[in-house]
């Protein structure tokens, strides 16, 4: 595609657009790190000398253009500057998800044949060091935090600031070498390549030109009019195309500030310090907090509770209209304000939302009521529609156009067409190159004119030209009726109840629907707790008679709401069991970014699928299970399996024709 007349004289790669901001930004704040309890701060100027420094080291050591450059830990400055610094020197950076056991590291390294690998920490550099026999092009290896590394073999193994250290002895006798190299990336030169989740087998590594990052940045970014006083919490895996659009991509196009929290652990009280302005998490998140928003409300007091559901109830009702500009009444509008002075403004603040103008959510369709709770209390959450292929963008939700059960308009630069069998293709400058080394499934996913398959089934909406997701393409079926098969769909609506962490519904080419729940064990743990209900594990609380009925509850209420959408009313769910186990990455049941492996779960609990449609009333199953340290062991249940009501409905049309 032509370059835009802009886009053609802005700088041709993420290296290029660092200097613009050094020149431009010299000493607003790039990036900030929280560690030991404070805030350090470095400004665009002195991260371009950061970065500079370590691409120096990385000549030093032997990184040649082409090379790519792994790099594995939870978000941090340095690891930021590790991968501009890699781009600097004309190699490729390669992130990894630093929860994936070192099996999974082994098949990426070795298919993109790493030479050099940057880890955060001794954890990080265990996992390298066990596989690293397998590894026949690895060469060295870098890492960030020096505790724990002392007695290791430094033959291979280099310590980050070592190596920034040799970069700043190098200077004279390197610089011009990095940059010639750093003048000579273009547009159509690769900036990182991104691994696919894997849901359907091996996760396939996806190339990323300088053109799709930043020409996808540009975009979305004024689409949302951000601007260099943007503030965004960096917390999401850095393997992920999100993260790397949000920090990096539209980071250094609009000069903004990168925040990342001192760990996991204080990453909502971090949340809370920086208050940032821009915002993004996966559906799974906001369910969490909406989970214990309501816990802490079942342990408040009488007064308070009342005065929550009271002026909540009022926010549902006016505070989306509100949010978008629409005409309220003088009495709810007083009313609301009273509402943000007593719930929404402190409930906000102790989110960390205080100060969100944009804040996004997608990798998966969030649940309608989670999503306008949030809107409810005037935080602006909005859905984008997007894939690692696209370098993100999608679709977006134009501001005062939001609403919970579209992912929104195409987004700049971005064309979408619907085939007949109802899956949606598009197009744009964020298209990726390729798969690494896999031709094959690159002309199966992209044509020669560009047009990529997302794989998901959809329609735009007449009137609005919203596009509405329906579900993955390939789990989009027929029951044996006729009627239409959707899981997602009655998944996120059960999602939605504090006590449900993961469902997974089945029911393809079935006469009826049926599910598997895993329940969520901090908001059934309190519950049990208040009512002093004793348990030793997760399975023996999952199993317990009234933590089941109110499970049925749910699932009833659940059914009335399905019954009441047309087209999806034959998927209300007649029986299901609560498993024995959560779902877990490590045991192969959900991706990296906690997406189901719906193929992989009916295969390896067939017994129980079966046991829900042969009239079973329990049923025994084993189940092997990977523990956090590596060993695998099996756990043995006797699963109560449960009938619900269903709301009768008319016949599907299609089943007549």
């Amino acid at each position: 595609m032509a370059d835009t007349s802009e886009g053609a004289a802005s700088p041709r790669s993420i290296p290029g657009l660092l200097q613009r901001n050094a020149s431009r930004f010299a000493a607003r704040p790039a990036y900030r790190e929280k560690e030991y309890g404070i805030w350090q701060s470095w400004s665009w100027s002195e991260t371009e000398k950061e970065i500079e420094a370590f691409a120096l080291g990385l000549l030093n050591l032997g990184v040649a253009p082409g090379d790519h450059v792994a790099v594995i830990g939870r978000n941090r400055p340095t690891l930021y500057w590790a991968m501009v610094a890699a781009q600097m020197c004309g190699a490729v950076p390669v992130p990894l998800y630093q929860d994936a056991v070192a099996e999974e590291m082994e098949y990426v390294l070795q298919h993109c044949g790493a030479r050099f690998v940057i880890a955060a920490d001794q954890e990080q550099v265990d996992k390298v060091i066990e596989i690293q026999d397998d590894l026949h092009q690895f060469e060295h290896m870098i890492y960030v935090d020096p505790r724990g590394m002392r007695k290791y073999d430094h033959r291979q193994l280099h310590d980050y600031a070592h190596v920034q250290d040799q970069g700043r002895a190098a200077h004279d006798e390197l610089i011009g070498e990095l940059t010639a190299r750093r003048e000579a990336l273009d547009y159509d030169d690769t900036c990182v390549m991104l691994y696919t989740s894997g849901t359907t087998g091996k996760p396939k590594g996806v190339v990323l030109s300088n053109r799709n990052i930043i020409e996808t940045a540009k975009n979305s970014s004024e689409f949302d009019k951000l601007g260099p006083g943007e503030e965004v919490l960096a917390w999401l895996p850095m393997a992920w195309v999100g993260d790397f659009i949000f920090s990096i991509g539209q980071a250094y196009w609009t000069g903004f500030c990168v925040n990342c929290p001192e760990s996991p652990e204080t990453m909502l009280t971090d949340l809370r310090e920086i208050a940032p302005s821009y915002y993004f998490a996966p559906p799974r998140v906001f369910e969490t907090q909406l989970t214990q928003i309501m816990i802490r409300m079942e342990d408040a007091g009488a007064l308070k509770r009342r005065m929550f559901h009271y002026f909540m109830d009022h926010a549902r009702r006016v505070g989306p209209k509100i949010l978008d500009g629409k005409p309220v009444g003088a009495f709810d509008r007083l009313k609301y304000a009273l509402g943000s002075v007593f719930v929404y403004g402190p409930l906000k603040n102790a989110l960390g939302f205080s100060r969100v103008r944009v804040g996004y959510t997608a990798g998966e369709a969030i649940g309608p009521e989670i999503f306008d709770f949030y809107r409810a209390l005037g935080i602006n959450l909005k859905q984008l529609y997007g894939q690692t292929e696209a370098s993100v963008f999608i679709t977006q939700q134009p501001d005062h156009e939001v609403r919970p059960d579209t992912v929104g308009v195409p987004s700049p630069g971005v064309e979408i067409r619907i085939t007949e069998s109802g899956e949606v293709f598009y197009r744009s400058p964020g298209v990726f190159v390729e798969y690494y080394q896999n031709p094959e499934s690159t002309a199966d996913t992209k044509d020669p004119e560009g047009w990529v398959a997302t794989g998901d089934a959809g329609f735009f909406e007449e009137g609005t030209g919203h596009l509405r997701i329906i579900d993955r393409a390939k789990d989009v079926g027929k029951m044996a009726d006729g009627a239409l098969f959707a899981p997602k769909y009655v998944e996120n609506k059960l999602k939605f109840y504090p006590n449900i962490l993961e469902a997974v519904v089945f029911g393809a080419g079935r006469d009826r629907c049926t599910a598997f729940i895993n329940i969520d064990l901090t908001a059934v743990g309190n519950w049990a707790e208040r009512n002093n209900i004793a348990y030793a594990s997760y399975q023996e609380l999952a199993g317990h008679p009234q933590v089941l009925e109110t499970i049925r509850e749910h699932v009833e209420e659940v059914n009335a709401s399905v019954a009441e959408d047309e087209m999806l009313s034959g998927c209300q769910i007649h029986r299901f069991l609560v498993l024995h186990k959560e779902l877990d990455a490590d045991d192969g049941e959900l991706t990296r970014t906690r997406k189901v492996r719906r193929k992989i779960i009916a295969e390896k609990f067939h017994d129980l699928v079966t046991a829900l449609y042969d009239g079973s009333e329990s049923i025994y199953t084993e189940t092997e299970v990977t523990y956090e340290d590596g060993r695998k062991g099996r756990i043995k249940a006797t699963l109560t399996i449960m009938d619900a009501q269903v709301v009768p409905v008319a016949p599907p049309a299609m089943a007549a024709e």
